[in-house]
């Protein structure tokens, strides 16, 4: 009599879904902290590498008003203060006595505002005769540059 070999067959596997909905649920929580975390650096590599770049721009838009190049200082200020002031305005209100004679920059910060970069310059503004105040220059980004915003000076 001939052997009959039997066809193997696979044993039944018991269904787990609990067990791979919660894989599955742990592996979205994985990918959204991972996804904060980048998101989380990115805005801090913004922020970091802003600082130099806005303390240069409120450096020369201070450097401009203290030689008297109003007409190059006029070009650093953001398009809603140039809205506001015609640079023939402008240069009759900076240069009305007492005019900014010197200035020293005090801090520099940076942050997002809405998801868009912003700085804040704390200047020491030193004024014909000796006179000093300290005032907050805002700075915003605009076309890739950094732009002086608001009556600062």
């Amino acid at each position: 009599m001939m052997d009959v070999e039997q066809a193997w067959t696979r044993p039944a596997r018991r269904h787990r879904p609990v067990r791979t909905g919660l894989f599955l649920a742990g592996l979205a929580v994985g990918l959204c902290l991972v996804g904060v975390a980048g998101l989380g650096l990115w805005n801090v590599q913004v922020v970091v590498g802003a600082t130099g770049p806005v303390r240069q721009s409120a450096d020369g838009f201070f450097r401009e008003l203290s030689a008297g190049q109003v007409d190059q200082a006029y070009r650093r200020l953001c398009a809603q203060t140039r809205g506001r002031w015609s640079e023939v305005g402008f240069a009759g209100w900076v240069r009305t006595p007492p005019v900014v004679t010197g200035y020293e920059i005090l801090d520099v910060s940076v942050r997002t505002r809405g998801g868009r970069p912003a700085g804040e310059v704390s200047v020491r503004v030193v004024r014909d005769g000796g006179a000093a105040e300290q005032r907050r220059l805002p700075v915003v980004k605009e076309d890739g540059d950094w732009r002086v915003c608001g009556d600062p000076y």
